[in-house]
């Protein structure tokens, strides 16, 4: 949360000097819990890698042991053990009627005060009272939001008065490689539907 408050005083009128304490948080060594583990999920994993992170993740079937040791990822097969451990609490998971406020106030009460709940998945997945009020007492550290629940948040929605608190307008794919490809993947999907072939990127219930 030091960049957009940074930024911010970097960019002020008013500003002299900066400070010396102002300290963030390391991500190397830290532990990474990824709630999630499809295939955006284990790429998250494999760039926490690249950070020298510790990586736990919980998901509704284990990887296999070489896709596990690919990315040194340790498997948590209750959320309720990923969460009090992570340093970094990533939900990627699709929004389902299982997982609909998936993280509230029993979960969140779970997680290190020193704890950053971060949700690329949808906004519903998190109870976004419970995180006001968890926010707001410190029972974790910070939240760095790409998806709420409306999109956007009516303008006096207290998540955007934290200071503690990183929203974004749901702009995770947002460049113009992401959206190339997912096009291509919708054609690829469409003509193999019309030649009656397996579809490559078929939405399971």
């Amino acid at each position: 949360l030091c960049l957009p408050s940074g930024c911010q005083i970097a960019l002020a009128p008013d500003t002299k000097h900066f400070a010396v304490d102002w300290l963030g948080v390391e991500v190397s060594g830290a532990t990474l819990g990824i709630v999630g583990m499809g295939s955006i999920g284990y790429k998250v994993a494999q760039r926490a890698r690249a950070f020298d992170m510790r990586i736990l993740y919980h998901n509704r079937r284990q990887r296999t042991k070489e896709e596990e040791e690919a990315v040194g990822a340790h498997y948590c097969e209750r959320l309720q053990d990923l969460l009090p451990q992570s340093d970094f609490v990533m939900l990627v998971v699709n929004l389902t009627a299982e997982t609909r406020r998936l993280i509230g106030r029993r979960e969140l009460a779970l997680m290190k005060p020193t704890a950053t709940l971060i949700n690329i998945s949808r906004g519903a997945v998190v109870d976004q009272d419970a995180l006001v009020e968890a926010l707001q007492s410190k029972v974790i550290r910070a939240a760095a939001l790409d998806v709420t629940d409306p999109e956007p948040l009516p303008r006096d929605h207290p998540l955007l008065a934290l200071p503690n608190v990183i929203v974004t307008p749901h702009i995770g794919t947002a460049t113009v490689q992401a959206m190339e490809m997912m096009a291509e993947e919708a054609v690829a999907n469409i003509l193999a539907v019309l030649k009656g072939q397996p579809i490559p990127s078929e939405v399971l219930p």
